[in-house]
């Protein structure tokens, strides 16, 4: 399960994500906001952070305008790994090399098509499990 969670400036964005999600059947939980109504990041970067740090959820995506903001308030929380992602290669990256379980898009900097792409390579791609790469995650954690 996917937990989602967004502020008012990644609202729009959110509602093209739900509709990917949904067409291609992966559960999710939204955690909100659920307008154009402005309301402040932290406090849904935290809510799904939470959720997967706790593992109610198995990873979460999060958007706010530069998903700059959000991602800072989720890797707050212990056991986060919330990456910021512009591009598909990243996306693949941060997952392969180091097991991120947060995705963060920017609303007002990433174009819907390629966020979709993004979050499609987010999704599918799997943590290598090469030791140089647990072993730089443990670093991280510690």
């Amino acid at each position: 399960m996917l937990a989602l969670g967004c502020d008012h400036g990644g609202f729009p964005l959110m509602a093209e994500v739900i509709k990917y999600l949904e067409d291609n059947k992966i559960p999710y939980k939204n955690f909100g906001t659920f307008s154009e109504e402005s309301v402040d990041y932290p406090e849904f970067g935290k809510l799904v952070a939470h959720a997967v740090a706790d593992g109610e959820c198995e990873q979460g995506i999060l958007i706010c305008g530069t998903g700059i903001g959000i991602s800072i308030a989720a890797n707050k929380v212990k056991g986060i790994r919330a990456a910021l992602c512009g591009d598909v290669f990243s996306a693949k990256a941060t997952r392969e090399h180091n097991d991120a379980n947060i995705l963060a898009l920017g609303a007002r900097v990433t174009g819907a098509g390629l966020a979709l792409e993004i979050v499609k390579a987010f999704l599918e791609t799997p943590f290598s499990n090469d030791e140089r790469h647990i072993r730089r995650i443990k670093q991280i954690e510690d």
